[in-house]
């Protein structure tokens, strides 16, 4: 449990440098780290107040409340018992960039923008044959269905959701979606959307 929590440590204090505030620049701004929030009509729903996303120390205090409150889903019992149902496939990037692992859905929080309660835990393959948590999932459904039209994106630990994305399986409907990899490393990201370090094991991804 010890690494399991170094690794926690490890990923809040890249989320303190990533949402931390910018220095304003009296002249061009320069380049960003991560994704940098949206403004005007993109800015979408935030946490709390719907006014803009959150971002430096109330970004930090979300992603801490996201990572106490799905400490309890460490191994994959705790999980299924509380409403998430597994996916019996792995996901991997078609672009062989690593995978997500295997999603577990509880639909009931589909539009969420509550730290605590994440669409989805995704889970990886343990050397002991068990599963455990790398990562969260938030999905909020697209209000007009379209692919080209993104003026309601919403925002979440001062990141704006990817998006719009099309249905990943049957009865999925257009929606944006944010991952947080707070339970294992991630070389491309915090909240990127696969990691390079997963990798699904020979026969466990859809046919």
């Amino acid at each position: 449990m010890a690494s399991r929590t170094g690794m926690l440590v490890l990923a809040l204090a890249a989320a303190a440098a990533l949402t931390a505030p910018a220095v304003p620049a009296a002249a061009t701004p320069g380049p960003h780290t991560g994704s940098a929030p949206l403004t005007g009509p993109h800015a979408g729903r935030a946490t709390g107040t719907g006014t803009g996303p959150r971002s430096g120390p109330a970004a930090l205090a979300d992603l801490t409340r996201a990572a106490l409150s799905s400490s309890r889903y460490l191994r994959e019992p705790a999980a299924t018992a509380a409403g998430y149902v597994p996916d019996r496939y792995c996901v991997a990037d078609p672009a062989g960039g690593g995978a997500v692992g295997y999603p577990h859905f509880n639909h009931a929080y589909d539009d969420s923008l509550d730290p605590a309660k994440p669409a989805a835990l995704l889970y990886e393959d343990d050397a002991s044959g068990r599963r455990r948590l790398v990562a969260l999932e938030w999905v909020v459904m697209d209000r007009d269905g379209k692919v080209e039209t993104d003026d309601d994106r919403p925002s979440l630990f001062g990141q704006p959701f990817k998006g719009p994305i099309p249905g990943r399986f049957k009865g999925q409907k257009v929606h944006y979606a944010l991952h947080v990899w707070l339970w294992k490393p991630n070389p491309a990201g915090l909240f990127a959307t696969f990691n390079p370090d997963l990798r699904c094991r020979p026969g466990t991804t859809r046919p």
